[in-house]
């Protein structure tokens, strides 16, 4: 076999989704598969365990992916990450180690060594693996960008892969999308563009029927399926932008009141998939916001993570959000801080290392302070916490380093981690809300500190299951709704030899 490119018309037009589902397809056809994406720009990481034991990261949708194909995590998965720290600025994690900052001025320098890394991990991944599906970036059509390019296109000519492009029909323009981004590419990428796949239908197939007729005619290309909307995938979001405003789908409450979390939207929020676990929880409605209105309605208030803690607390207090925040926590109603967050409840964050700006003052909410290391803390901690069992990833340059709370968790050696001030939590560790027990235990009290009496914790509600059915559910309409011969024949044989040329191809230069 050989693999497949999965590209997309734009970002978030169902890329991430499509090769997991792939993935999901194969593994229950007894296919070895992995996901690889060469490079990811996301800050919703996980940490995940080398060959060699170490540490690193890769975006969370590759370990999604992962999870689909029926086998660990990877950072081969996802050799080049950036992570965004700024508008102008990102991180550069590769093979999951931060090793650079990538602004627009340095960026074409670095490609060639983010090139080679991509490459190679790729070539260890097809010896290992019957296929490999490769998931793209963005757009195979940024024609500013097709120089040097190893993610989209210039990966699928380095390794002669077959490419379908996805494009998502809720936004309007699918056809004109599939056509444009078909014809701005050159004769030679062109031959390696198989088909098209349309993400997100809701309507009568036989209306849309006609489309897909006269576009496989314009480019000589079919499509190969058509996927329906589902209101069930939504787990794993490799942005908080694809969540909309409302997290997931929630389910009706086991007692007589609903308990309302307002997670704060911060403009370089990371790792926002910590809430997911909340919103698959019956009676509990997850609300990403940046009004300060709605974090004064809530009951329980999540401030997440982020690329850039004190620039995001400035934010806050410019917004009017540093006050709904305080003025929520003097109420006596429960607030919590994960990671990026956590830190800024603190009395103090000294900060040489991500902004640059030395001391600034937290929020005063916990008697903590904050100091930033050089070296990033990437670990995959277990332990306890409210008397239940904890597990969880840690992605911080900060650590307490003054102050002696009273700790929310506990590593499993006794160290304590976090720290609670009565109606007031915070935790360095991300996913620590996936462990079943401690979640419940958790919202139990929440919801007693937000005066929600009514409210009831279902008692089995089991994350890491409502994870296997989401990916169940797209393994499901791939099956169902794709030409999965279509596909087998791609993977196994590659793009069909003389595929028209669609005018005007690549501008020069492109």
């Amino acid at each position: 076999m050989t693999g497949l490119l999965v590209a997309g018309t734009t970002s978030d037009a169902g890329k991430s989704i499509l090769t997991a589902g792939i993935c999901r397809w194969l593994h229950r056809n007894n296919v070895r598969v992995a996901p690889f994406k060469a490079q990811n720009m996301s800050n919703n990481s996980v940490v995940v365990l080398g060959r060699d034991g170490r540490a690193g990261e890769i975006g969370r949708a590759q370990a999604m992916q992962a999870a689909a194909c029926g086998v660990a995590p990877d950072l081969r998965f996802n050799p080049v990450l950036l992570k965004p720290g700024s508008d102008r600025s990102s991180q550069v994690i590769l093979l999951g180690e931060a090793v650079d900052t990538a602004t627009a001025r340095n960026y074409r320098s670095l490609k060639p060594r983010l090139a080679e890394t991509a490459y190679a991990a790729l070539a260890e991944l097809r010896a290992e693996y019957d296929a490999v599906i490769c998931e793209g970036a963005g757009s195979p059509t940024e024609i500013n960008l097709r120089d040097g390019d190893f993610v989209n296109m210039g990966l699928a000519r380095r390794f002669g892969l077959p490419a379908v492009v996805v494009g998502d029909i809720d936004r309007g323009g699918v056809f004109a999308a599939f056509f444009g981004t078909l014809a701005l590419l050159s004769r030679e990428d062109q031959q390696l563009v198989a088909g098209f796949v349309i993400n997100k239908f809701r309507g009568d197939l036989g209306l849309l029927r006609p489309g897909l007729d006269m576009i496989t005619e314009a480019t000589g290309r079919p499509v190969h399926g058509v996927l329906p909307f589902h209101p069930d995938i939504w787990l794993d979001a490799e942005d908080s932008l694809a969540y909309g405003r409302v997290l997931g789908r929630p389910g009706p409450p086991r007692g007589t009141e609903w308990l309302r979390v307002a997670v704060v939207r911060l403009p370089r929020i990371s790792n926002a998939t910590d809430a997911e676990a909340l919103a698959a929880e019956p009676g509990v409605h997850v609300r990403l916001t940046a009004e300060p209105a709605e974090v004064a309605d809530a009951d329980l208030v999540v401030l997440p993570g982020s690329k850039s803690t004190v620039t995001d607390l400035a934010w806050l207090r410019e917004t009017g959000l540093a006050d709904a925040v305080r003025a929520h926590a003097a109420a006596g109603k429960p607030l919590l801080g994960v990671c990026g967050g956590f830190q800024m409840l603190g009395r103090s964050i000294h900060d040489e290392v991500e902004s640059g700006r030395g001391t600034v003052p937290g929020l005063g909410l916990l008697p903590t302070e904050v100091t930033f290391a050089a070296r990033k803390t990437l670990a995959r901690p277990s332990g306890s916490g409210l008397g239940a069992p904890v597990r969880g990833y840690e992605i911080h340059h900060g650590y307490v380093s003054a102050g002696a709370p009273e700790p929310l968790l506990r590593y499993a050696d006794g160290r304590p981690e976090g720290a609670v001030a009565e109606n007031v939590h915070g935790t360095h560790w991300h996913g620590a809300f996936e462990s079943d027990e401690f979640r419940r235990r958790f919202l139990d009290r929440a919801a007693r500190q937000a005066g929600r009496t009514g409210f009831r914790v279902a008692p089995d509600t089991r994350y890491a299951a409502i994870r296997e059915r989401a990916l169940d559910v797209l393994g499901d309409l791939v099956a169902e709704h794709l030409d999965t011969d279509a596909l087998w024949r791609l993977i196994e044989k590659g793009a069909p030899v003389g595929l028209p040329f669609v005018p005007p191809g690549a501008p020069v230069g492109g």
